[in-house]
């Protein structure tokens, strides 16, 4: 558990996103990325895509790093 996110935890962190901002844009409660950020929970493979869109309308670049990190996951995370 929790490629999604820790790869979601470093693009907040490099784009200076905060969790209620993305949660704010996809419509969703603060504390379910907060729980994916802590890797209390997975995101379905749909939400991933959620994400992405989320991540894409606050900044296009941060929605690229999410998906590159969520895919090249170090093997030990796979």
């Amino acid at each position: 558990m929790g490629r999604a996110g820790k790869a979601l935890k470093k693009v907040l962190e490099i784009h200076g996103i905060s969790q209620n901002g993305l949660a704010v844009v996809m419509g969703i409660r603060a504390a379910n990325v907060n729980r994916w950020v802590n890797e209390v929970r997975d995101p379905g493979g749909e939400t991933i895509l959620e994400i992405r869109d989320g991540l894409y309308s606050i900044n296009p670049a941060a929605a690229e790093d999410f998906i590159r990190l969520y895919l090249t996951a170090p093997a030990e995370d796979k």
